[in-house]
């Protein structure tokens, strides 16, 4: 009879090894908008781990600038679909192949305003959560990150 330890080695040797063959496989790419090695950011714009793109979180600042459209939410809200727009084109996919967006919100209460504008960007939804948070990047009233499918090649 297997020890207790064993059968949990085992087990684990099972689920682990298949993951790590598919990592060594794996193609990573680490994907930056023009301006980020320039601000010094800690973080890339975008990875690339197969055919899926992770971006990170984008606020609705002018293109290569720290600075946020003004107008208020709805004018931050498409500034950073647009941001988004332009790096999954740039990286390989396109806004029909979002499959997840998670949004922070400064203000909850400006949930109808920005949906307003974040569903004109999307033929089909993409699986989303949303959440507050208090305190955005560069005092944004919302952030948005997305996972995409690149197209194939």
């Amino acid at each position: 009879m297997l020890s207790t330890t064993l059968k949990r080695n085992v087990v684990l040797m099972l689920f682990i090894c298949p993951v790590l063959a598919l990592q060594a496989e794996t193609e990573i790419t680490y994907h930056n908008m023009p301006g980020v090695f320039e601000a010094s950011l800690p973080f890339s714009s975008a990875v690339q781990v197969g055919d899926v793109l992770y971006l990170s979180g984008t606020v609705g600042n002018l293109p290569g600038e720290s600075t946020l459209v003004a107008g208020g939410i709805q004018a931050e809200t498409r500034q950073t679909m647009e941001n988004i727009k332009a790096m999954v084109e740039r990286f390989g996919s396109a806004m029909d192949r979002v499959v997840k967006c998670t949004v922070f919100l400064a203000d909850m209460a400006e949930w109808e305003a920005m949906n307003s504008v974040y569903r004109t960007y999307f033929k089909q939804m993409p699986a989303r959560s949303a959440l507050g948070a208090s305190g955005l990047a560069l005092g944004a009233r919302v952030e948005i990150e997305c996972v995409a499918v690149v197209k194939n090649r």
